[in-house]
């Protein structure tokens, strides 16, 4: 539920959305809504649909130009992270579409049929906010920098801090990380 000017609105997430929302600061959180007008004789009513971006929306309409699939079926389908729907879609997987909540064969080759081949930028979707790392200790910057004259690439020589410093978490200062690093790299 969101509250904005007064008015309540009811804000469906799908299950993948859900999981990204839980994990994101609260206080700093937009969403990209997709409303439906439901018409029910003469009177309507709108649902909304929550994503963290603009291109989760556009693969939720995209879902829905299916013929078979409405919004509260996609909603329901995107139980799993959407790069990897969009990957069954694009290889033409249909077993693994069958396994989408509300998903059945036929709508699996529906979405096949209309959408394999336009899936492309979805692809590359996150999945959800990569792990924060541990910070190094003031000390490793020493460290890293000794490791950069000695013309490591920074990725592996930070690796290289970061995963000595696991093993051995009692280390003080630059000249012991190095020495370890050398042993570990030695064996």
């Amino acid at each position: 539920m969101l509250e904005a000017g007064g008015l309540a609105y009811e804000i469906t997430l799908p299950p993948c959305i859900t999981e990204k929302v839980a994990a994101a600061d609260q206080n700093d959180l937009a969403l990209e809504i997709h409303s439906v007008l439901n018409l029910d004789g003469n009177a309507g009513r709108f649902s909304f649909y929550g994503f963290t971006n603009a291109i989760e929306r556009e693969f939720f309409e995209a879902l829905i130009s299916v013929a078979s699939i409405g919004p509260k079926s996609a909603a329901r389908a995107f139980s799993l992270p959407m790069s990897r729907i969009a990957h069954a879609i694009d290889q033409g997987d249909h077993a693994f579409l069958q396994t989408l909540p509300g998903i059945g064969q036929q709508k699996a080759r529906d979405i096949v049929a209309k959408l394999q081949g336009k899936v492309t930028k979805f692809l590359l979707i996150q999945e959800g906010h990569p792990p924060a790392q541990a910070a190094i200790p003031d000390f490793a910057d020493e460290a890293l920098a000794v490791l950069l004259q000695l013309e490591y690439k920074r990725a592996e020589a930070e690796t290289m801090i970061r995963s000595t410093l696991e093993r051995v978490p009692n280390i003080a200062n630059a000249e012991d990380l190095l020495a370890e690093i050398y042993r570990q790299k030695a064996t």
